[in-house]
């Protein structure tokens, strides 16, 4: 895939600029999904004003805003369903015993004003300042990727057309998204940097989240949360499957970049397999991944914010997707997390009961260790399920 440099317009061919690549998003938005063709009209919308940071960054922003007005938007505990959407998202998160809970998420349902595609993600943010760290990756992920995405859109010139199969066009979609939240995510590490409120020296988050368009699903992950698909096997039973990976200090091709960024990678004597990343000379920060946003005391010791992005075209035998902070995983299976999903009743409240049957699991496994925040997203592919 290609992708060119489109110069920022200036001075008097602004505007004549700005149409002409306005025009090309449409071109392009023609040939795929009726959500290319929503984003570019709300894009063309903004025609008029000024490109300072990206060409569709304001009218992102604006989308996000009225999606909340209109309870397309949730950033709580709660549920997401539109009428006539085949998607329905059940979200809980809970507190831990460790102060303040740094676990926040987000469901957007339409994204960028289309009907077909939702986005879901889940942040699990730690260090002093690690609350304000989460909420603000969450606040500014959802617009910077829509604002990059149309811009990625406007610079690739490798359109497949519109007689290629579906197999290619999903594979087009897919890349357009990957380039996409690569750029978002070198973006928002930088952005938080230069906070002049958020102090991201010593805290930071994870950031896990997934797009579905259409049967398309697009995973995206910094950290150690994960994602967990339940699909139906040829006998006929949910099993899950694991579509991220826990990236922690000890994954080999981790611990490698760490150790020759001169960062170290060891447990402490009290926490026996728990890895963690250290500083060259000095006992700290000890974080227990290996990709956040912020933590900019390690940034230069093996520690990255470039997401994993993969994807998954969705089949009639995939159920719903599980993700979930790692105070889930750390006490729960991904396949007893599938059984309590299925097996509640009331979709509705499937996020809440696995968040509590995550609650019960650390007290009983993990007698005298603090609860940590537990968070989880429910995202059902069938609105019948």
């Amino acid at each position: 895939m290609v992708f060119e440099h489109v110069p920022i317009p200036r001075h008097t061919q602004e505007n004549h600029k700005r149409c002409r690549v306005e025009n090309q998003v449409v071109e392009l938005m023609g040939h795929f999904s009726s959500m290319f063709n929503g984003l570019a009209r709300s894009f063309s919308m903004k025609k008029g004003r000024k490109n300072e940071k990206c060409g569709g960054r304001e009218a992102a922003e604006a989308m996000a805003k009225e999606a909340k007005k209109n309870d397309m938007m949730l950033c709580s505990s709660g549920i997401v369903h539109v009428d006539g959407s085949n998607n329905f998202a059940s979200v809980f998160s809970k507190r831990g015993q460790k102060g303040v809970n740094q676990d926040c998420c987000i469901v957007w349902e339409e994204f960028g004003c289309q009907e077909d595609t939702i986005f879901c993600g889940i942040f699990d943010g730690h260090g002093p300042w690690g609350h304000f760290v989460a909420k603000r990756v969450r606040e500014s992920m959802p617009p910077s990727l829509l604002c990059n995405w149309q811009e990625t859109l406007a610079q690739t010139s490798d359109d497949p057309g519109v007689d290629v199969e579906e197999g290619k066009r999903q594979l087009y979609r897919f890349n357009v998204w990957k380039h996409s939240y690569l750029k978002t995510c070198a973006a928002i590490d930088e952005e938080l940097k230069q906070h002049r409120k958020i102090d991201s020296f010593y805290s930071g988050t994870t950031a896990l989240s997934i797009i579905r368009q259409g049967e398309l699903i697009v995973i995206a992950n910094v950290g150690d949360s994960r994602a967990v698909l339940a699909t139906t096997s040829d006998e006929g039973s949910l099993v899950a499957v694991q579509l991220t990976v826990d990236f922690k200090p000890n994954l080999p091709q981790e611990a490698e970049r760490i150790i020759e960024c001169q960062g170290r990678v060891f447990c402490l004597e009290d926490e026996p397999g728990v890895h963690r990343v250290w500083l060259p000379d000095a006992e700290s920060p000890g974080l227990a991944m290996s990709r956040a946003f912020g933590d900019y005391c390690i940034k230069g010791h093996g520690l990255i914010s470039v997401p994993e992005v993969t994807h998954r075209n969705i089949s009639g035998r995939d159920q719903f997707v599980v993700l979930a902070t790692d105070g889930v995983w750390d006490v729960i299976s991904n396949k007893e997390a599938v059984e309590i999903v299925s097996s509640t009743a009331d979709k509705a409240k499937a996020a809440k009961r696995l968040v509590e049957c995550a609650e019960h699991a650390w007290k009983r496994k993990r007698r005298g260790i603090a609860v940590d925040d537990i968070s989880a997203i429910c995202l059902f592919f069938h609105s019948s399920f």
